[in-house]
């Protein structure tokens, strides 16, 4: 190795805590960037199979300062892959990290093998150029390897990012997912992509095509999950909830291995492998992928009388359909005399709802007019679920009863597009089902089993639509049995849901 002393990864490391601090937040904004820590990476190339003997062709896409470059080959140098050669192409877009990539890179210069490429061009382009067929677009290499942590920022529906995207045959709504798609088709035949990316891509409509083409080309090996929501990028304020994943390319889908751990330290790291019928039910359209807390099938999934659709309910659920900057000219403070009642989640709380509530600095009311009539419901008994829970809620789930003795005669209701509204056909529910309904949402086991498909804060129709719920004769009676208590605490409803469901 010659007598140049190689820099440890750690000191990579406080060359990421020196410039991430030192850049300006709005640049990190427009670049979506998020540096990964050196107990992460290392994890990350530890991830990986050993691999056999050979070349190796590495692709690191948002290279950044090159720490994940660094730990792959560290597991190298110290003996952790079989490879007899790695060509790396490390993409990185942002010119103010290029010597602190090369840097990075240079540190390897004098191992015997190592063929280090640096390319500061965007790779949405670069790889979605290289598909396309373009004669004059350059054309990529197949990868064996892929290494990532990609950029976490939306594509907005007419950008240059997104039409490219779709000349490659790639449906995505954010950067961080077009990266994993052009990386997976990037990648040679069983070859091998660890990445640490949001977790949102595991559920919701949006992510659905990215799913698909995910499902379709690859096979998933290792899911990670860190406990703590704000540990893995503490250093950035990064409150989104992350998943390191293990891909390989036209793979067999076998059993999937989920560890877990607190934060990025890995002391008290578990592991447990779950049949893929886990993780994606065999049944489900929409293909949410679920990362389980347990081995054991939470109490959703293991009762036989939890088992019904709302279509087999005859309940409907829907995102209020009142979207109050488009409707600005009709909105009012105060009820007034042709107004019925506005109703947005700041108007519920644990002890039910407070309408009109001057605090709440949003409008009470909404005219009854022409131009509004088609965005409200008659008044009736409503189950309601916020679409957003703030960070710092220990429940995803929180369901509440709209009861229409609140608005005195109002004939109609205003719901917000902020909250999600069971109904029948946009009217209200019996009140023993609207009452059985938000205490079934509001147990501890339906909190968990959303856990296990929903990684963010955000609740939608969507996901409401995937839980199981009991028959509409057990909600009823839960219904019934809630209506005649004068306390309901956690505790008490998580009882009564075993009871009645067993």
């Amino acid at each position: 190795m010659g007598g140049k002393r190689k820099p440890s990864l750690s000191e990579v490391d406080q060359t990421r805590l020196t410039v991430s601090r030192a850049m300006d937040p709005k640049r990190k904004s427009q670049f979506g960037q998020f540096f990964t820590p050196a107990s992460i990476a290392r994890f990350m190339a530890e991830m990986f199979d050993r691999g056999a003997k050979g070349d190796c062709r590495l692709l690191d896409p948002g290279a950044g300062i090159g720490s994940l470059s660094a730990a792959f080959l560290d597991r190298w140098v110290s003996g952790g892959f079989n490879f007899q050669r790695i060509e790396l192409h490390a993409f990185e877009i942002d010119a103010s990290l290029l010597p602190h990539l090369n840097k990075t890179l240079a540190t390897y210069e004098d191992r015997a093998g190592l063929v280090p490429l640096i390319r500061n061009v965007d790779f949405v382009h670069a790889a979605a150029d290289s598909f396309s067929g373009n004669l004059f677009a350059e054309t990529l290499p197949i990868y064996t390897h892929a290494i990532l942590n990609p950029p976490y920022k939306k594509i907005r529906s007419n950008s240059a990012h997104r039409a490219a995207l779709r000349r490659a045959g790639i449906e995505t709504v954010n950067l961080y997912s077009a990266f994993i798609a052009l990386s997976l088709s990037l990648l040679d035949d069983h070859g091998q992509l660890v990445a640490i990316i949001p977790r949102s891509f595991c559920n919701g409509p949006y992510y659905r095509p990215f799913r698909n083409f995910v499902l379709e080309r690859a096979a998933i090996r290792r899911i990670h999950l860190f406990k703590s929501r704000n540990k893995a990028f503490k250093d950035d304020d990064v409150l989104q909830e992350n998943i390191i994943i293990r891909m390989e390319r036209g793979g067999h889908q076998g059993p999937i291995v989920i560890s877990t751990s607190t934060d990025d330290s890995f002391g008290d790291l578990t592991l447990q492998e779950y049949p893929f019928e886990r993780i994606v039910f065999p049944d489900d359209p929409e293909r949410f992928i679920r990362v389980p807390a347990s081995f054991e099938m939470d109490a959703i999934e293991s009762c036989p009388a939890i088992r019904y659709s709302l279509p087999d309910l005859n309940i409907k659920v829907s995102t209020g359909p009142v979207v109050d900057f488009r409707l600005k000219e009709h909105l009012c403070e105060m009820p007034e005399a042709d107004t019925v009642p506005l109703l947005y989640s700041g108007h519920f709380n644990s002890k039910g709802s407070e309408w009109p509530k001057r605090a709440i600095k949003k409008p009470n009311a909404i005219r009854r007019n022409s131009k509004t009539e088609k965005w409200l419901y008659p008044n009736g008994f409503y189950c309601v679920v916020r679409r957003f829970s703030s960070k710092e809620e220990k429940r995803r789930v929180v369901a509440n009863v709209v009861d229409p003795a609140k608005f005195g005669d109002a004939p109609l209701l205003g719901f917000e597009n902020h909250l999600n509204v069971f109904h029948e056909n946009k009217r209200g529910l019996p009140k023993p089902l609207a009452f059985g309904m938000a205490v079934f949402l509001n147990t501890t086991a339906v909190d968990e089993n959303f856990r296990t498909f929903n990684g963010h804060t955000q609740v939608n129709a969507t996901d409401l639509n995937r839980i199981k719920y009991p028959s509409r004769d057990a909600l009823i009676t839960l219904g019934e049995w809630a209506l005649g208590q004068s306390e309901l605490t956690q505790e008490i409803i998580d009882k009564k849901l075993e009871a009645v469901t067993t």
